[in-house]
C-alpha cells in the first residue's frame, strides 16, 4: 500500500486542474474555519453535533489547509487526499445525510453537490495520482 501512495504516476498532465480546483476549494475553506469561527468554525460544529468542536475545527481546517497546499503543489498527491477523504465524508454524514431524512431527497441533493464533487475528484486523485504536471512526478520514483 505504501509502494501505491509514494509512487508517481502517469496520469495525464491536464490532471493538474482537478488538484487545483480540488486543493483550492479546500484551502479556502479551512482558512475561513479561523476567519470566521462562528459561522464556519467552532460554531457551526456545535450547531451540527460534532463531538469535541474546539478541538476538532483544528483537525478539519488543518487537514483542508495543509492537504489543500499538497493538493495544489501535487506534493505526497494520493496520501494528501486520504485525510480529506475523511474530511469530506464527515461533512456529507453530519450535514447532508440529515438533510435527506428531514428535508427530502432534492434539497439533499442541491446541497451535497459540491461536497459529492469534491470526494469524487478525491478519489480520482488517490487513484491516478499527480500526474505530470507534479512536484510528485520530480521527486517520487516512477510507477511500474
Amino acid at each position: 500500500m505504501t509502494d501505491f501512495l509514494l509512487k508517481n504516476s502517469t496520469a495525464p498532465a491536464s490532471t493538474v486542474f482537478v488538484r487545483c480546483i480540488t486543493g483550492y476549494v479546500f484551502f479556502v475553506e479551512g482558512v475561513q474555519k479561523y476567519l470566521f469561527p462562528d459561522t464556519l468554525g467552532v460554531g457551526r460544529f456545535i450547531k451540527i453535533g460534532i463531538p469535541w468542536p474546539h478541538v476538532m475545527v483544528h483537525f478539519s481546517a488543518g487537514a483542508e489547509i495543509i492537504c489543500g497546499l499538497l493538493l495544489i503543489a501535487g506534493l505526497f498527491t494520493r496520501l494528501a487526499a486520504i485525510p480529506l477523504i475523511i474530511n469530506i465524508s464527515v461533512a456529507i454524514l453530519s450535514t447532508k445525510v440529515p438533510m435527506f431524512l428531514h428535508k427530502g431527497f432534492w434539497p439533499a441533493v442541491h446541497e451535497s453537490r459540491l461536497d459529492f464533487a469534491m470526494l469524487m475528484c478525491l478519489i480520482f486523485l488517490l487513484l491516478e495520482g499527480a500526474g505530470r504536471l507534479s512536484a510528485d512526478a520530480r521527486l517520487l520514483p516512477a510507477k511500474e
